[in-house]
């Protein structure tokens, strides 16, 4: 599916709207009126910017109801919608009193739209406390604001606040498929003939080696798929040093730009992000004078949940979503490497990353990386969550976020990953084909860093939970005990880490 943006390397988050002006601050309501009529795109990301500026979110439950219907009429008509009290995302055993809050969801549709349960309801999760459903009056947006028993409200559909950015920076949100010539100063020749990428040392992340390689350890990633041109990251995951492991690959994304196909995509990259995020993680150390993951013997399951890295379609949200419970409910998946995000909070992702803590694992998020429109712009979506791990990458010459990374005060760890002298010198990595590297950058190659760090240190310690081992990597964090305002404990020392 050809998605309408066209963003820069990494979690974009490109305004369509006020480029004359990009400080200026929206008033929520201003030239906004309940008696209006449909309002145009410009007009809802409008409000929607004004809406990050002042809060960092969106609550679509608390905007001026023309704004919502007209958000989801341009979205395709979906609305989700998150039934039940605030705080119950999900459940093992729906109650009552759930079944009823959701019937009654039905009942205003049915009411307002005189259309009957089963064209109005486009998706019922089993697991999750939410519903999606075809809404086409503004009477109806009306009533489920003012009803109870209801967490939010969605314009799911609703993807046109991001847009074509014209700037130099221009990418294709994070996906790149093309090889790329590597300095020989950005990597070095290891056993037995692996190339290590040159921020594993700052990283001490060859020292951590002497005590764990990430054995017996299994990472979730949610992002665009595998590439299934690459080799070492298929047949050849047990290669060299790198044995006794698995690789395993699920697609839960649609390509599709209709909210009803139900077709899916398969698990194959398309865009090449993921297969980068899976080499930074766990790419085998053999001699194929390739660059080696952090966890190079860890087990790596990968979902293909999403086009891109910009989470601005009905399917890709689903994708996403789908891709956190499945991973939830492995009882052998320790952490979830998620790469990827939006600008603001996504109902349905919410609560699957609820439900995913809620089983106990560790996800690890990426700050986000932006082109010069949104410097100001804080930590992106799901990174903004007090249940994942944040973190973004900095540059090797200090505390000085790279080009287009985030930071701020939600901010737990840093990578190193950007050289000071020269922007696309990033991390090398395999690349879409067997035999091709490339670089990767952004605070998307901090996260999937992270998450093999976090396995070397599970893996050493494997009856620690969660818990424990997060306060490891804050013990070996720069900062530790402190907490730095916009890089949170800092940089790593995987060394430490893993004794």
């Amino acid at each position: 599916m050809k998605k309408i943006t066209l963003l820069t390397l990494g979690l974009i988050l490109v305004f369509s709207c006020s480029k004359e002006n990009p400080n200026e601050i929206v008033e929520p309501n201003s030239e906004i009126s309940e008696s209006q009529k449909l309002l145009s795109v410009s007009q809802v990301n409008r409000y929607i910017e004004g809406e990050l500026k002042q809060n960092g979110d969106v609550n679509w439950m608390k905007a001026p109801s023309v704004v919502l219907w007209s958000a989801v009429v341009h979205g395709g008509e979906v609305l989700s919608v998150g039934f039940g009290e605030k705080g119950e995302s999900f459940s093992i055993q729906r109650s009552s009193r759930l079944n009823d809050a959701r019937e009654n969801v039905y009942n205003i549709i049915q009411s307002k739209e005189g259309a009957s349960k089963s064209n109005s309801v486009i998706s019922a999760d089993e697991i999750l406390n939410v519903t999606d459903v075809k809404v086409t009056s503004l009477e109806t947006v009306k009533a489920l604001q003012k009803a109870d028993q209801i967490r939010y409200l969605d314009p799911i559909g609703y993807g046109f606040y991001l847009q074509e950015d014209n700037s130099n920076q221009q990418k294709s949100a994070g996906c790149s498929k093309s090889g790329q010539s590597i300095n020989s100063g950005d990597y070095r020749v290891i056993s037995p003939n692996a190339r290590l990428p040159w921020n594993f040392d700052i990283h001490k992340v060859p020292q951590a080696w002497n005590y764990s390689t990430g054995a017996g350890i299994t990472v979730g990633l949610i992002d665009t798929g595998i590439s299934a041109s690459q080799n070492l990251l298929g047949s050849g995951f047990n290669d060299g040093a790198s044995n006794g492991r698995f690789v395993q690959r699920f697609g839960t994304f649609i390509d599709s730009p209709w909210w009803w196909s139900n077709n899916l995509d398969g698990p194959n990259d398309k865009c090449g992000h993921g297969t980068s995020m899976a080499s930074a993680i766990a790419s085998p150390r053999n001699d194929d004078f390739m660059p080696v993951g952090v966890a190079y013997n860890c087990n790596l399951v990968a979902y293909r949940g999403t086009e891109d890295v910009v989470l601005n379609d009905y399917h890709e949200r689903k994708g996403v979503s789908n891709a956190l419970k499945a991973l939830g409910n492995r009882g052998d998946v320790k952490i979830i490497s998620m790469s990827i995000g939006y600008p603001w909070s996504i109902g349905n992702v919410k609560d699957a990353v609820k439900y995913a803590y809620g089983k106990g694992k560790m996800i690890i998020a990426a700050g986000g990386t932006s082109t010069s429109f949104t410097n100001w712009y804080g930590v992106i979506f799901p990174a903004s969550m007090s249940e994942t791990v944040a973190v973004t990458g900095i540059k090797d010459n200090g505390y000085n976020r790279c080009n287009i990374c985030h930071d701020g005060s939600k901010i737990d760890f840093t990578i190193v990953m950007e050289r000071a002298g020269n922007s696309n010198r990033n991390v090398p990595v395999l690349g879409f084909n067997t035999g091709i590297q490339t670089y990767v950058g952004g605070s998307s190659v901090a996260t999937a860093t992270t998450a093999g760090i976090a396995a070397l240190v599970w893996a050493r310690n494997p009856n620690m939970t969660r818990a424990q081992v997060l306060d490891k990597l804050k013990k070996a964090g720069e900062f530790y005990p402190n907490r730095n305002s916009k890089f949170g404990y800092g940089n790593i020392d995987a060394l430490k880490a893993v004794q």
